[in-house]
């Protein structure tokens, strides 16, 4: 097979067991399983806590131990057997540690995804600038793709009649509730991952000077003394506020477009019956506005595309407190789309902003705590903090007051754009253009 294709095989996989049940989460959660908020809050948290333990100690066994394709195999196929299990927990408390278990795998295969396209481009001379970004546009694709085989296969009322044949039909093999079908669809395409991993040309570990790295540079303790600079401690905080902001949308999107089912004008409604479906406007945007960004950075400089970033969020969670199924669709819609600019300026435009204002000695430490930052610390403010707003200010008996959730987002969104266009000092440089391109 085409070695192209092979890695396009696994970037397309690498984000559909993940999107087949990530949107989803708060859905099953609150209504299939009956959460509170701050138990889903503490579920959700899983993944900032994976992003956290466990890519370094996955980094030091590529470096040192294990070829690259097969640990990456090994991960996934270990995340495969985790998901099966999760179907039976009906305790949030158990289901947070199992879940645990399953991002720690899961988490670093992230990362190993890209080290792993890189190195095996590279071995066969491929132009790793040029051949990539096709290939990982794919992995976009894939979380698409997974987001609407859960609405059509793992849901009571699909908006595709043929959908409730087959999720029945799974239901029935499993022998769980059609609800839980997204877990075993993921972990079935994570085990195929794991296998296909296995037949990707050899990635032996390394036996460059990384792999004599002190355990403060493995864990990137080194890039910690960047917060002694006043313009990377703000920048670092504020990725840690967006970190939050991006997993609310993760965390809620399904179920507050699904909850409209309690309304009778809305209940039987497409939008209603495919929440999943309609969120996938947001990846479908994503792969739109990341053509945009050399555009936008040649012309505004990082700073500015950064705020851009900002000010968009302000939008999705605003067009969300307002939307509705049928009136103000038009919003959701606006939401989902203005996501793709609010998700892809701010980590891309961020991480050129690490790669040129740091020292090349411990630049990748910096990208990794920029990483951290976002998806670790960030993720876990945004999944505790907001489970615990969420439990004491709008859950009622007749249910959870969404408008009222989304403009309080709105207003953090906002509150964090004016502190990051006051306090965030940096000037327009154009070989900051320059690194992008090259």
């Amino acid at each position: 097979m085409n070695i192209k294709l092979k890695l396009t095989i696994v970037s397309f996989l690498q984000l559909f067991v993940w999107g087949a049940w990530l949107t989803t989460l708060a859905s099953y959660g609150f209504g299939f399983k009956q959460w509170s908020g701050a138990e889903f809050g503490i579920v959700f948290s899983t993944l900032g806590l994976g992003s956290i333990i466990m890519p370094p100690i996955s980094g030091i066994i590529a470096d040192k131990y294990l070829n690259l394709e097969k640990l990456y195999g090994i991960h996934h196929i270990l995340y495969g057997v985790i998901l099966l299990f999760l179907p039976a927990i009906d305790s949030p408390s158990t289901f947070f540690w199992v879940l645990l278990i399953g991002m720690m795998f899961y988490m670093p295969t992230l990362s190993l995804s890209n080290s792993l396209s890189y190195a095996v481009l590279k071995k066969f001379n491929f132009n790793v600038i040029k051949d990539y970004p096709p290939i990982r546009v794919w992995g976009t694709i894939g979380f698409i793709v997974a987001m609407w085989c859960t609405n059509i296969f793992s849901n009571v009322n699909p908006p595709f009649s043929f959908g409730i044949g087959i999720g029945k039909t799974i239901a029935s093999i499993t022998n769980m509730p059609v609800e839980c079908n997204q877990f075993y669809i993921a972990s079935f395409f994570a085990f195929a991952l794991g296998i296909f991993s296995f037949t990707l040309p050899k990635i032996e570990p390394t036996k460059d000077e990384s792999t004599n790295k002190t355990l403060s540079q493995i864990f990137g303790l080194d890039a910690f003394k960047l917060f002694k600079q006043s313009k990377m401690a703000m920048f670092f905080v504020f990725s840690m506020f967006l970190g939050a902001a991006l997993q609310l949308t993760n965390m809620y999107g399904e179920t507050y477009i699904h909850d409209f089912k309690n309304v009778p004008e809305y209940a039987n409604t497409f939008v209603v019956k495919s929440a999943n479906i309609v969120l996938s406007i947001s990846q479908i945007s994503e792969t739109i506005f990341i053509l945009a960004i050399p555009f936008f950075l040649r012309r505004y400089g990082i700073k500015k595309v950064m705020l851009f970033s900002l000010i968009a969020w302000v939008f999705r969670f605003g067009f969300f407190a307002y939307g509705d199924p049928i009136g103000s669709l038009w919003m959701i819609i606006m939401s989902n789309i203005v996501y793709g600019l609010a998700f892809d300026f701010f980590n891309i435009s961020g991480s050129l902003f690490v790669e040129t204002t740091t020292d090349s000695k411990i630049r990748s430490s910096a990208q990794g705590l920029f990483m951290m930052m976002t998806n670790g610390f960030g993720a876990i403010l945004g999944s505790l903090g907001s489970g615990f707003l969420i439990d004491t200010y709008f859950t009622t008996p007749e249910g959870k007051d969404w408008h009222n959730i989304w403009l309080t987002f709105a207003i953090y969104a906002l509150i964090i754009t004016v502190a990051f266009a006051v306090l965030f000092k940096h000037k327009h440089d154009p070989k900051d253009v320059e690194a992008f391109n090259h």
